[in-house]
């Protein structure tokens, strides 16, 4: 498998969250209200500007009924 950079790596988390969050027919700020985090961490998130911390990632996965691998496989 090959290895992916961080730049790569938060390239694929923002498709995947942004995938699944329109999945559900949520906006941001649902998504956001949802996990527990600020909307504005979504945001960095979908444009793959955000380092989130794991504790962000688990509470974005469970609100999206998902597991955090999920988001970055």
């Amino acid at each position: 498998m090959a290895r992916r950079n961080s730049g790569q790596t938060r390239q694929h988390l923002a498709r995947n969250v942004r995938r699944l969050r329109q999945r559900k027919s949520w906006s941001q700020h649902d998504l956001a209200n949802e996990a527990g985090v600020r909307q504005a961490l979504i945001s960095s998130i979908e444009s793959s500007q955000a380092n989130p911390t794991l504790e962000s990632l688990d509470k974005v996965a469970s609100a999206l009924d998902v597991a955090v691998a999920d988001l970055l496989g």
